[in-house]
């Protein structure tokens, strides 16, 4: 394990694999290295890749800096990218999906090329509105500081059965779950905003090659939102990967991923 230090002081903590282009890998919400990470296709990349896997801010070893704003987490990125020798391919799934188009946008050329898989946007009005709820609801939670109680609101969000997070509640993770629960927040009130409709007009700025990726077995609004981020992104090609699902396999991901940023 490694440290950079962002602009603002915040220590973020990161491993470096293989060998070849620089290429960073952004996690999405409540994620990080030793958490459901993006370290399951470091190993499969970094026969192609030099492979940047790290914990976003808030989270595992990194640091944190309050108060939370998007352009500190792109500040964290930028900051890897420099140790990696100035630029680097940038790969995001879900909410990181959507803080790595934002880093392209910001950092301009440093970032190579882009992919993101299923940035979790939504296009239809009830998904807008149900949106809203959730985030005033996450709001009023970590305000009051019931971190499990935020936890269980996002994954019913994702589809888990009030069953399924009473289980999970008694097993040795929920604490880890509640320690980074604050960093739910910065995905979803901060990143994806208040009703996370497709940023078209944001989206339009990503000036360099991206790849916009859904599961063909995913939520069907994911891959409208994909379809509505590759026609807006200049430079874009969109694929559905046959069969996957937000939980996307290593081994049908990473052979597009090696495809498309060495091509």
């Amino acid at each position: 394990m490694s440290n950079v230090i962002s602009k603002d002081g915040t220590r973020i903590a990161y491993d470096k694999i293989g060998a070849g282009p620089a290429l960073i890998l952004v996690d999405g919400a409540l994620g990080y290295r030793a958490l459901f990470g993006q370290s399951l296709f470091a190993e499969q990349l970094a026969n192609h890749f030099t492979v940047y896997t790290y914990d976003r801010r808030g989270r595992g070893e990194s640091s944190d800096t309050l108060p939370y704003a998007i352009e500190r987490e792109i500040e964290d990125i930028e900051a890897l990218i420099n140790e990696a020798g100035g630029s680097a391919f940038v790969y995001g799934i879900s909410s990181g999906a959507s803080l790595a188009m934002e880093a392209a946008i910001v950092l301009g050329d440093k970032v190579r090329k882009l992919a993101m898989y299923e940035a979790p946007y939504t296009s239809d009005d009830p998904g807008r509105q149900a949106w809203k709820e959730y985030t005033k609801q996450l709001g009023e939670l970590l305000a009051a500081d019931r971190r499990g109680d935020a936890v269980a609101l996002f994954m019913a969000l994702t589809g888990a059965s009030a069953d399924q997070i009473e289980g999970m509640r008694h097993t040795p993770m929920w604490p880890v779950f509640e320690a980074v629960a604050p960093t739910l927040a910065y995905d979803h009130s901060a990143i994806l905003g208040e009703d996370a409709s497709v940023p078209a007009d944001r989206a339009a700025r990503v000036a360099v090659p991206a790849l916009i990726m859904a599961g063909g077995a995913s939520y069907p609004f994911m891959r409208v939102s994909a379809t509505a981020l590759a026609n807006a992104i200049p430079n874009a090609q969109q694929r559905t990967l046959e069969g996957q699902t937000h939980e996307v396999s290593p081994e049908v991901l990473v052979p597009v991923l090696v495809e498309f940023f060495a091509g």
